[in-house]
């Protein structure tokens, strides 16, 4: 005989799953501090300006 489950177990359950999966991604996207986005914005412009310095006029 088949096993029985318990629907309403089943479905929070892939519920919690899915929001699990949700949280991840939001956790890479967004997880990091203020002072991690700003240092990541001041070496970005340090590269950019590096670039813009060696750059040739036309």
């Amino acid at each position: 005989m088949a096993e029985v489950i318990n629907l309403r177990r089943a479905r929070k359950a892939h519920t919690r799953k899915a929001a699990e999966a949700t949280a991840t991604i939001n956790r890479a996207a967004f997880g990091r501090s203020k002072a991690e986005r700003e240092a990541a914005a001041v070496d970005a412009g340090r590269l950019e300006r590096g670039l813009d310095g060696v750059k040739r006029e036309e």
